[in-house]
């Protein structure tokens, strides 16, 4: 069975239904809202997108969680767009599945108001709420058991034998994104600053490489740095210059980059089932920075994981949210729920 089979078929037909059947899926994160319409009426399949939408501003975040007015001031008037350029404005949605950065800890009042608001202003009969984690999940494996590392700015790792699931780190630049992008950006900084003092452990040639993005003298990179809102991005802005000066053969940059190695695979190993045959899949932009991080990545979950097989992600995101909707219309979602990473209505 591939990742994107359907499993036992429960609520599926032998065959495609009589006419379209609407889904929705929402891919909410710091780069905006993306929306994708797809037709779900054959079971089985992972649908493809008919017509997507996106928007360029983020939906808006503060200490009362995900703010769930402003995601529905872009989401319906989108997805009412993607019908009518599908022709199939009367007849509704049959699911919607919303995936969004921070649903997890921060997704209260999405939970509370999303699945009335859709089924109210778009007609859906079913709605998905999920982490972007557990979306990213789908779109890489389907519905396979397995480990998913996402990794960007931050890094966090999601895992499930399809009973339950399993987290491990995400939780933030100063509390842990152990091998992400501003983890690695700030491994390579502090060698730069302990070569400006004259420390042990410091790097010239990341010293060399702050300056040309910072300014000289290193010293007033605190003021420029502290201040900042986006300090994880500017600090993961870095990471490419990490990077190149090991790929350069710097040894401070190279033992940065194996330990960052280290770190995701510990994270992969924490979540993924230890029966044979999990698959492990890596998304996102940080795996693209080449050989200096992977190789010693994949040596490192060869050792870590002998059992499992590492495999090059199907989709993404928004793949992910079309299958979790598919799914529920068909009555044979196998992920497993969960009140904080995927509740289904």
């Amino acid at each position: 069975m591939t990742g994107r089979e359907s499993g036992d078929g429960k609520g599926s037909s032998d065959g495609p239904s009589s006419g379209p059947v609407w889904v929705l899926a929402a891919d909410s994160g710091g780069s905006g809202l993306r929306i994708a319409l797809a037709d779900a009426s054959r079971p089985g399949e992972a649908p493809e997108a008919a017509g997507t939408v996106t928007s360029p501003e983020p939906v808006r975040t503060s200490a009362e969680g995900i703010d769930a007015d402003h995601m529905l001031a872009q989401l319906v008037p989108a997805a009412r767009e993607l019908l009518t350029q599908a022709g199939a404005e009367g007849g509704g949605l049959d699911a919607v599945c919303v995936g969004a950065a921070g649903m997890a800890t921060l997704g209260a009042g999405l939970r509370a108001t999303l699945p009335g608001a859709l089924a109210r202003e778009l007609g859906a009969r079913h709605v998905a709420l999920a982490a972007d984690a557990v979306t990213g999940y789908a779109g890489a494996l389907g519905e396979s058991p397995g480990a998913v590392v996402t990794g960007g700015t931050g890094l966090i790792a999601v895992g499930t034998d399809l009973r339950e699931w399993r987290r491990t780190d995400g939780w933030g630049h100063l509390l842990g994104d152990c091998g992400g992008g501003s983890w690695i950006g700030q491994a390579g900084l502090g060698a730069a600053m302990r070569d400006f003092d004259g420390r042990e452990g410091g790097s010239p040639a990341l010293r060399e490489r702050a300056e040309e993005r910072f300014g000289a003298p290193l010293s007033g990179l605190p003021a420029q740095l502290y201040p900042r809102t986006d300090r994880p991005a500017v600090l993961a802005s870095f990471a490419p210059e990490v990077a190149a000066c090991a790929a350069e053969g710097d040894p401070v940059a190279g033992s940065v980059m194996r330990e960052a190695a280290e770190e995701i695979a510990r994270a992969a190993a924490a979540v993924c089932p230890s029966a044979g045959g999990a698959a492990v899949a890596l998304t996102g932009g940080l795996f693209r920075i080449g050989a200096p991080l992977m190789q010693p990545l994949e040596e490192e979950l060869e050792r870590r994981l002998p059992h499992a097989r590492v495999l090059v992600p199907e989709g993404g995101p928004l793949d992910g949210a079309l299958l979790v909707a598919a799914r529920l219309t068909e009555g044979a979602l196998r992920l497993p729920t969960d009140p904080a990473l995927l509740s289904t209505s």
